[in-house]
């Protein structure tokens, strides 16, 4: 009798742990894109994004994203190099960092083809400094069980709060302009594949 019982013990633990429930997802960089807005002589915007993307989202929710600065793409070549080296500083800040906390409920009870809605806080490391960031997003399961996950507004990133205002100025006198705007609109569409 006792042994039925471990056995029976062993068999629900063994299906736990094996569920996709608790599967965990690798970021796809070549299905993802970050995304961020910049404006100029006050009414002249234009989209740029990161080329280069890697992260994690764990079994337990904890999500990490590497962004790699270097891979900054505003589709001129010289002015990704100034954004390098002069407002992102890659040779000493190479990477941003994004990290948050997620709750099993926001993503791993989602159907196939369920899409759900969700509120996280997160933490930004940018060029020495960490802020937080409240992210609103929309989750989506795809049928092969991979998670999509998209932003639902922008995430207004100020260079105020990561020491980039000198590089910004920076920027703007090399480029011989009246304005840039200090405060940039992000957005994500993130992939991230079952393990």
């Amino acid at each position: 009798m006792m042994n039925k019982l471990k056995m029976c013990f062993l068999s629900a633990v063994l299906m736990t742990v094996s569920s996709p429930l608790m599967a965990a997802w690798t970021l796809d960089n070549s299905a993802s894109q970050i995304n961020f807005l910049s404006t100029k002589k006050s009414q002249i915007t234009e989209l740029h994004k990161f080329d280069t993307l890697s992260g994690k989202l764990s079994d337990s929710g904890q999500a990490t994203i590497s962004i790699d600065l270097t891979s900054v793409n505003t589709s001129i070549e010289i002015r990704d190099q100034r954004m390098q080296k002069f407002l992102f500083k890659t040779e000493q800040f190479a990477t941003a960092e994004l990290t948050a906390k997620l709750s099993a409920e926001q993503y791993r009870t989602l159907a196939v083809g369920e899409s759900k809605n969700i509120e996280f806080d997160a933490s930004l490391s940018l060029h020495g400094q960490t802020q937080s960031l409240n992210i609103k997003a929309v989750v989506f399961k795809t049928n092969q069980g991979d998670l999509v996950v998209n932003a639902r507004q922008p995430v207004l990133i100020n260079a105020a709060d990561f020491a980039l205002v000198a590089g910004l100025n920076k920027l703007q006198e090399l480029a011989a302009l009246p304005s840039i705007t200090q405060t940039v609109p992000v957005t994500f569409n993130l992939t991230f594949k079952q393990k």
